[in-house]
């Protein structure tokens, strides 16, 4: 049987294990003997706790009520029963006993045991969530424990009780870590698990280009430069779009750094990762400009109601707007949030010339086939109300209807069927030669 010396022993070395401060762990000892003695005596025990650092022992001392009659032995004790023990006891008074920790029995310790470990989970779950919810975002670097399914454990280096994780998909799969490696990551989110808080960390996300950004940059440290957006493809390219504070500070030149050092030591991180540093602009013609760099674009557009760009480009720069598989672009239009159609100034020319082409002329004889079936001459009110009914307003939807589509439409009888194939044929019939081709508008 483990004596009481043996017991406060194992509570310093859990103290120093878990980084538990001395009040700490006599709350936790507290809470132990208290689950051991409801065991042994019932659920409302009272009791008193001292602990001997020096000597290494603890002593547990059980408080019971005198009363005159017993309702809850747990707690009290007779006037009869307590006599025995001093016979100047009086009703109300407070018998202490001590208790031997050897008398507490196997079970009971085996209570304190398991009140203690779960006191001591529930304490270090508290201090991962307050350690880390307002971290999401900042750089975190451990040990790579174990690789497991494709995903990596990791051991922080200041915080090793904290359970954390690189999944497969948030890694930058042309990076190759093994066990023992020492790793950085950003920290994406806390996720809970029925084992306690869990840290999800990422390679792969553009919090982590941000993250490295922030650490070799003083200037984004201060908040003077501020990253606004950022599109990444992982292991490829990551375009960034910065802003100064200050009209001091060229918030690129900042985050190149001299000679180029602060951005080169973000690529070696990446493993080489391509990285494009533009300033960042609220008008998106010339933010779409300055995102399609490394590319020189010569003309801009913008569609604000379809969130459209198009943008003109020489034909020597084509394939460099483009990029890679449309890398550029794609990533461009990312970073922007616009949809980014690239011309090339010789299809620009062919297509519309001078101005934008978000609204390229209608060809005439489309315009006359978008007439409302109303207006039209020749259609009586009941056949263009059964049209309307079933959703065919205009000469577009029913020019081209065979005979039997329209019989189909609901609501056409045999006389208002006859009446449009009849319409119809005679708009289309062409004219004789030498004539010119007309509709009764």
């Amino acid at each position: 049987m483990a004596t009481s010396a043996d017991l406060v022993t194992a509570f310093r070395e859990l103290s120093n294990a878990k980084q538990l401060d001395r009040s700490e762990l006599l709350d936790l000892l507290r809470d132990g003997i208290h689950a051991a003695l409801m065991k042994k005596f019932g659920p409302n025990v009272r009791f008193e706790l001292a602990v001997d650092e020096l000597q290494g022992s603890l002593t547990v001392t059980r408080l019971r009520q005198v009363v005159e009659t017993v309702e809850d032995a747990s707690a009290q004790i007779s006037t009869e029963e307590a006599r025995f023990e001093d016979p100047d006891f009086q009703i109300g008074d407070m018998l202490e006993e001590e208790v031997p920790f050897e008398a507490l029995g196997r079970l009971a310790v085996q209570a304190a045991k398991q009140r203690i470990i779960q006191r001591v989970r529930e304490g270090e779950r508290s201090r991962i969530r307050d350690e880390f919810a307002n971290k999401v975002g900042e750089l975190l670097s451990g040990e790579i424990q174990q690789v497991e399914r494709g995903k990596f454990v990791i051991m922080l280096n200041k915080f090793r009780e904290a359970e954390a994780i690189v999944p497969y998909r948030e890694q930058n799969h042309r990076e190759h870590f093994h066990q023992g490696d020492t790793i950085r990551a950003v920290l994406k989110r806390l996720e809970e698990t029925p084992k306690g808080p869990r840290l999800i960390l990422s390679r792969g996300d553009p919090l982590f280009v941000i993250a490295l950004f922030k650490l070799e940059v003083p200037e984004i440290q201060q908040g003077i430069v501020e990253v606004r957006g950022i599109a990444r493809e992982v292991g490829s390219r990551t375009k960034v779009a910065v802003i100064s504070r200050d009209d001091a500070i060229d918030p690129v030149g900042a985050c190149v750094g001299l000679k180029g050092s602060r951005v080169q030591a973000v690529v070696n991180e990446l493993g080489g990762e391509r990285i494009d540093i533009v300033p960042w602009s609220p008008d998106p013609e010339r933010f779409a400009r300055l995102a399609l760099a490394p590319a020189r674009v010569a003309k801009v557009f913008s569609d604000p109601a379809s969130k459209t760009i198009q943008a003109v480009v020489d034909e020597d720069q084509l394939s460099l707007a483009i990029g890679r598989n449309g890398q550029n672009v794609r990533l461009a239009s990312e970073l922007t949030g616009w949809k980014i159609d690239l011309y090339s100034s010789r299809e620009w020319l062919e297509r519309g010339g001078e101005g934008p082409l978000f609204a390229l002329p209608a060809a005439e004889d489309e315009n006359a086939t978008k007439v409302p079936l109303s207006q039209l001459e020749g259609l009586s009110p009941e056949l263009v109300a059964v049209l309307d009914q079933a959703r065919y307003t205009t000469l577009t939807d029913v020019i081209d209807l065979e005979v039997d589509e329209i019989a189909r439409i609901p609501g056409m009888t045999p006389a208002t069927t006859e009446e449009l194939v009849k319409f119809l044929g005679e708009l289309t019939e062409e004219e004789p030669e030498g004539g010119d081709a007309a509709a009764a508008v």
